[in-house]
Formats: structure tokens, C-alpha cells, sequence
């Protein structure tokens, strides 16, 4: 109870053995408590340091003398207060100090709903935002996460930022690429974060990175494959609506978590209707890798594979048998 005052529970210990028995000796308080020689002696240094304790005259070290509590305590006390005190005032001042270098911070640093449109420069900054925006969200969070399979430093960084976000009761929903579904790292991710409570789907691909919080701010990536390029902050009530609807748009027509894609004999998977649509729109193989999450060799046979279904010789003739089957556009999503 006195460590506030900077008694650990041995001192405390001792010095109240010492308050009960004054005149017994220090061998015979050794003898009684339950504590180490290094540890009794540790705490007597410590209750002389306090001021607490001093050698008994005329003893031969054998005793220490008690300062009377009323006294040593509330000296003790005395001193406590005028150190907390100068704490509060350096407290006082640091703060003063971190408001004024708010109040200065350059355009890399904005505050939420400062500007309809800010650049973050570079990952760092972005990370900061991040942090920053986890501990401001209070009702949703939507995620566009690209990039396929993800890392285990990623996915580590943000298991407890994910989880602290929906114990606080924020709804989470996030849209994955449906390539995770060959990582079986990822899928153990998202599957526990679905145990905890966050909604999951999965999409044959996404345009960018985003987040949305609280239908009110949302962190755009300006390149998923350029970090350094940094992100856009945008507040602006409109082109939030814009990015929400994108979105809703997307989910759904998002597979829930956990649901199987069985295509039905001769049509096309999810994945391959939307690498036609890209590859009808001149994407090449290592945009529509990109685009789906996947290596750029996964893409070129996903698109080999598509030039076999479609018995065509070239890709511009697997796009006219594809309108011609009706493939294009697609039931998908179009981002």
C-alpha cells in the first residue's frame, strides 16, 4: 500500500516489522520475516534512503532506529507532492509544446477532415494516418485490400489493431481477391478475423487499395505496387459517397467467406470472366497479375487457359468468340 511513496512490498514489510519490535535486533527481524538476506538488506537501504530508518545510537549497527511515522511519513509525503508537482508543470508545458507543433504540422500530417483531398508522401506517413485512424473509427471501417495473398509481417502488424477495433464493437467489412483462397496463411487470417466478428468477401479483383471509416473519411493508395508513392486523404462528403457507393457496388457482388465457386460445365470461373473483361480492354498480363493478385505467370495462364476455352487462336479472337458466347460483358462486378 505505501509503494506510491517508494516502498516496494519488502520494504513495506520491514518497515512495518521494525515499527512493531523497535528494540529487537536486525538479526532477530531477519530471523522472522520471510524474506533473503540480500532482500532485507535491500529493503533497509531503501527505508534509510526514504529517511525512514537510522542507526540506533550507541548499537554497533546491531539496531536501527525508527523515525517516528508521523514524522518520516509525512516528510516523506512532503516530498512526494512537491515531485508530483513538478511533474504536473512539466506535463503542462509538454503539452503546450505538442499543441504548438500541431498547430504546425506540414500538409503530410492532416488532421481528419481538415481538406476534401491530402497527400500522404510516402509509406510512412501513411502508417502514421493509419495508426491515427484506428483509434479515432467508432462505427465502420470498409477495406478494399488488394494485393492477393498477404504477408505475414502484415498480417501480424494488424491482428491486434483488428482485433482491439472489434471488441470496441467498430462493424468491419472487407473485400479481399478471391486469389487468397491458394494461400493458405491468408485464409487462416481472414478466417479468424471472420471468428471475431469482421464480415469477409472475396472479389476476382479490385481497382485500388481503400479504406473508408465512419462514412466520413477514407485512405485511397495512389499505386498498390508503388508504396513510396503514398495514399490520398479524402474527406470531401461527396467523394466519399462516390467511394462508398464503389464499394457497396463491389460487395455485392462479393462470395461471401467460405463459399465455393462451382462454375457449371463450359462456363467460365469468376477469375476468368474477369481476366476476359480486362484482357478486352487491353490490359496486359502484368496489369491484370495486379489486378487479380496473382503473379504475373499465374495471369498468363489463366489467360492461355481462356484461349483453350474459347477455341481461339490469338486474343483478339478469344474476345470476338467470347461476345459471340456471350461472355462479355460479364455478371461480375466492374471495377
Amino acid at each position: 500500500m505505501l509503494d506510491p511513496l517508494g516502498l516496494d512490498a519488502t520494504a513495506e514489510a520491514v518497515y512495518r516489522a521494525l515499527l512493531a519490535q523497535p528494540y529487537a535486533s536486525l538479526a532477530e527481524h531477519r530471523a522472522l520475516l520471510d524474506v533473503t538476506p540480500n532482500q532485507f538488506d535491500g529493503a533497509l537501504k531503501v527505508l534509510t534512503d526514504l529517511g525512514l530508518v537510522r542507526p540506533a545510537a550507541r548499537s554497533g549497527g546491531r539496531r536501527l532506529h525508527v523515525v517516528d511515522p508521523r514524522l518520516g511519513l509525512e516528510a516523506l509525503l512532503t516530498r512526494r507532492r512537491a515531485l508530483l508537482a513538478a511533474e504536473r508543470r512539466r506535463l503542462a508545458d509538454g503539452e503546450a509544446a505538442v499543441a504548438e507543433l500541431l498547430c504546425a504540422l506540414p500538409a503530410t500530417h492532416p488532421a481528419i477532415d481538415e481538406s476534401p483531398v491530402v497527400h500522404l508522401d510516402g509509406v510512412d506517413h501513411v502508417r502514421d494516418y493509419l495508426a491515427r485512424l484506428h483509434e479515432e473509427v467508432e462505427e465502420e471501417i470498409l477495406t478494399f485490400a488488394t494485393g492477393g495473398a498477404q504477408t505475414e509481417e502484415n498480417m501480424r502488424a494488424s491482428r491486434p489493431l483488428n482485433q482491439e477495433l472489434l471488441e470496441r464493437g467498430v462493424r468491419m467489412r472487407t473485400v479481399y481477391l478471391a486469389s487468397i483462397h491458394n494461400h493458405p496463411p491468408t485464409v487462416t487470417h481472414v478466417t479468424w478475423l471472420a471468428s471475431l466478428g469482421a464480415e469477409i468477401r472475396t472479389a476476382p479483383s479490385l481497382s485500388t487499395r481503400m479504406i473508408i471509416a465512419d462514412h466520413r473519411v477514407a485512405l485511397v493508395a495512389l499505386d498498390d505496387q508503388d508504396s513510396s508513392l503514398g495514399a490520398l486523404v479524402v474527406s470531401g462528403a461527396g467523394l466519399i459517397a462516390a467511394l462508398e457507393a464503389l464499394f457497396e457496388h463491389v460487395w455485392s457482388g462479393a462470395e461471401p467467406l467460405g463459399c465455393a465457386e462451382e462454375p457449371a460445365e463450359h462456363s467460365l470461373t469468376r477469375q476468368q470472366h474477369e481476366t476476359l473483361r480486362l484482357l478486352a480492354r487491353g490490359y496486359t498480363d502484368e496489369a491484370i497479375a495486379k489486378r487479380l493478385g496473382v503473379s504475373p505467370r499465374t495471369a498468363r495462364r489463366i489467360a492461355t487457359g481462356l484461349l483453350g476455352h474459347l477455341d481461339a487462336r490469338s486474343r483478339f479472337q478469344a474476345g470476338v468468340h467470347a461476345a459471340q458466347l456471350g461472355y462479355l460483358p460479364p455478371n461480375g462486378p466492374r471495377t
